[in-house]
C-alpha cells in the first residue's frame, strides 16, 4: 500500500459554488517534495490539513474531522472505464490518492501511517454536492457518485509530520465494529436504515455523522434489525 501522489489546491474562482467570494479549492493537483501534514482546527474555523492546501467553504469542508480526504486510485481507475475518459490524481479533490488501499471500505476510526511520521484516522465518507459536480463536469454527477457508494475518506491527524508521494501506508488500527466508510455514507444518502448500525463506530464518527445517527434513533429508534459489518 502506498501514497501514489499528494495534491493541494489554490483558490479559484468559479461561477459554480455558493461559497460568499465564489471561489473553492476543489480543483487539486499533484506536488513534489514533503507536505507538512496536521490538525487545522475547528471546522467553520479552520480549513485544511496539508500545508499549502485551501479550503475555501468553511461551513461544510475543513476542520480537524475532514483534515484530510483520500481516494484510492483504483476507484479512479473504475470510473475512467464507466466515464471513458481519464482522470489525474487529484481529479476528485483529494488530498491523497492511495494505490493497494480499500479507502471506501476502510473501518471508521481505521488509523494508518503515512511515511515515518503521519498517522492519519478514518472519520466519515464524502458526501457529493454541486461544486462537485460542476468540477467534474458530468451530468447527474451527485446521483450517480452516490449510487456507486465509493466516496473515498475525510481523516483527521492524530500524529503530525511529512508526507510525500511514494510513502509507504500501513494499517495500524482497524477497530471491530464493522462500520465502513461504505456503509456509513450508504446510511446517511440512500439508505438511512442503516444509521442506528452507524452508532457502533461511536467517538470515531465526524461528530456531525455521530449526530445524525443519534437523532434519527432518537426520533424511530434502532429498526436496522440484526447488526453486522458493511
Amino acid at each position: 500500500m502506498m501514497l501514489l501522489s499528494v495534491n493541494v489546491g489554490r483558490p479559484k474562482a468559479v461561477d459554480y459554488t455558493d461559497q460568499p467570494e465564489g471561489l473553492t479549492g476543489i480543483d487539486k493537483r499533484p506536488v513534489d517534495g514533503p507536505v507538512r501534514v496536521s490538525a487545522p482546527g475547528p471546522k467553520g474555523v479552520a480549513g485544511s490539513g496539508l500545508a499549502g492546501d485551501a479550503v475555501c467553504d468553511l461551513r461544510h469542508h475543513g476542520g480537524d474531522d475532514q483534515a484530510v480526504y483520500a481516494v484510492a486510485r483504483e476507484d479512479l481507475d473504475d470510473w475512467e472505464r464507466e466515464l471513458g475518459r481519464s482522470l489525474a490524481n487529484g481529479a476528485f479533490g483529494e488530498n491523497l490518492t492511495t494505490r493497494g488501499l480499500d479507502v471506501s471500505g476502510a473501518l471508521i476510526g481505521e488509523r494508518w501511517r503515512i511515511g515515518r511520521e503521519v498517522v492519519l484516522e478514518v472519520t466519515c465518507g464524502r458526501i457529493p454536492c454541486r461544486t462537485f459536480q460542476a468540477h467534474v463536469g458530468e451530468p447527474g454527477w451527485v446521483k450517480r457518485f452516490t449510487r456507486k457508494a465509493q466516496p473515498g475518506a475525510y481523516l483527521r491527524v492524530i500524529e503530525p509530520g511529512e508526507i510525500r508521494a511514494g510513502d509507504t501506508v500501513e494499517i495500524v488500527h482497524r477497530p471491530d465494529h464493522g462500520v465502513t466508510v461504505a456503509l456509513q455514507f450508504r446510511a446517511e444518502t440512500t439508505e438511512r436504515e442503516l444509521l442506528p448500525r452507524v452508532l457502533d463506530a461511536a467517538d470515531a464518527l465526524h461528530p456531525e455523522a455521530l449526530e445524525e445517527a443519534r437523532k434519527y434513533v432518537a426520533k424511530y429508534g434502532d429498526k436496522s434489525g440484526e447488526r453486522q459489518g458493511g
